[in-house]
């Protein structure tokens, strides 16, 4: 080990589960980064205001149950924290984990460049029914041609990506070689973020049924970066997280041009989670009173399209969430508008409950074996939180 760094750590193993805690826990160690700022703001001050939520029982399949300190300890958790009306009521930290330490997001970047479109969209700089050719001309040359700004923020482009990182011919691996996160299996294999989407081809109308594919965001964050006028780290930070009362400064794993991964390279620390988590809770208002995302940007959200859930439930892979909805890059796992989720690969997970005023927060290095099960049981301890103190 040298300076940290584990032995035998390399580009093609990062992310394996013999070095998956330290590598997401120390992205910017290990692949170029850009930072987003926090900038210069007050910071959202949680008052501490302990509760035995660890304690609290949660029921799982028939004749299973636990608590959610079990269910935490289960799901390689590296720290998770609950707030209540604005009070943190739980918050811990293992293997290493700090309040000041950033960790890998994965898939929760999606919905903080969700909240960038939203804000782009209240300043007028950006329609979501727009075709985004109207960003960037070049799309038109691939299977992008047609799609609209509205159809990557709820994963309802036709596009041919696969996010299935256990199928080796999945395109999600592509992607990576392309951002330099993983070594490239041949010289074709494009030399950056922009180049890589510019192949991707369609498969079906643009429009049809929800499908899970990184490639939208990627696509979405580009839209953003032409929209403001500037990369995305500069931008997120001016228009997100220097305004949501943020206690550290998140980075971005960028490719050799710049080009961030903003369908899921963000690092950013568990307190900052929450605060950004309070948004969909407060109409858009951060906890420093400052209206980051129009109001009407997350009741948008909160409700859906008209077809939003029929959509959902007629995607080619099973969510496990009956009733459930996509829109602007978050989760609702339920009929319903109460419960948000932000959620990422191996274990990373933001959780609103609106009718109990709680944002709970979770990141982890969780085994891929865990897989829906572990997600399910961290949505089980969080809804028994809730209906705990709701």
């Amino acid at each position: 080990m040298i300076d940290g760094r584990p032995d035998g750590i390399s580009l093609a193993n990062w992310m394996s589960p013999e070095y998956a805690h330290w590598s997401l826990q120390h992205v910017e160690d290990f692949v170029p980064t850009a930072v987003i700022s926090r900038g210069s703001g007050r910071v959202a001050r949680l008052h501490t205001a302990p509760a035995p939520v660890a304690a609290i029982s949660v029921t799982g399949a028939p004749g299973c149950s636990s608590t959610v300190g079990e269910v935490m300890a289960a799901t390689g958790t590296n720290g998770w924290a609950v707030a209540h009306r604005g009070s943190m009521i739980a918050e811990e930290y293992h293997g290493g984990l700090g309040p000041r330490a950033r960790h890998l997001l994965f898939s929760v970047s999606k919905s903080l460049v969700g909240a960038v479109v939203g804000a782009l969209n209240g300043a007028g700089a950006l329609e979501v029914e727009a075709p985004v050719t109207a960003f960037v001309p070049a799309l038109r040359n691939c299977g992008y041609d047609g799609a609209t700004v509205r159809h990557l923020l709820d994963m309802r482009s036709g596009i041919a990506f696969s996010d299935d990182y256990g199928n080796p011919k999945a395109e999600i691996h592509l992607l990576d070689q392309a951002m330099g996160w993983a070594p490239k299996s041949s010289p074709d294999v494009p030399a950056s973020l922009y180049e890589f989407l510019l192949t991707l081809r369609r498969k079906s109308a643009h429009g049809g049924p929800f499908e899970y594919r990184s490639s939208d965001t990627d696509v979405l964050g580009w839209v953003c970066e032409v929209a403001g006028g500037q990369r995305m780290p500069e931008l997120m930070s001016e228009l997100l997280w220097s305004h949501v009362g943020a206690q550290c400064d998140a980075t971005i794993g960028v490719d050799v041009t710049g080009t961030g991964m903003f369908n899921g390279g963000i690092s950013a620390c568990l307190g900052d989670l929450v605060r950004f988590g309070s948004l969909f809770l407060r109409d858009g208002v951060s906890l420093t009173g400052r209206q980051v995302v129009p109001a009407a940007w997350i009741a948008d959200t909160l409700q859906g399209g008209a077809d939003s859930r029929r959509a959902f439930a007629a995607g080619p892979s099973a969510t496990e969430m009956p009733g459930g909805m996509y829109r602007n890059q978050v989760w609702f796992p339920y009929p319903g508008t109460n419960v948000v989720l932000c959620q990422g690969m191996s274990g990373q997970m933001i959780y609103v409950n609106r009718a109990a005023h709680i944002v709970a927060a979770k990141l982890s290095d969780q085994s891929e074996l865990q897989g829906a099960g572990a997600l399910a049981d961290t949505l089980r301890a969080f809804d028994a939180i809730a209906q705990e103190l709701g």
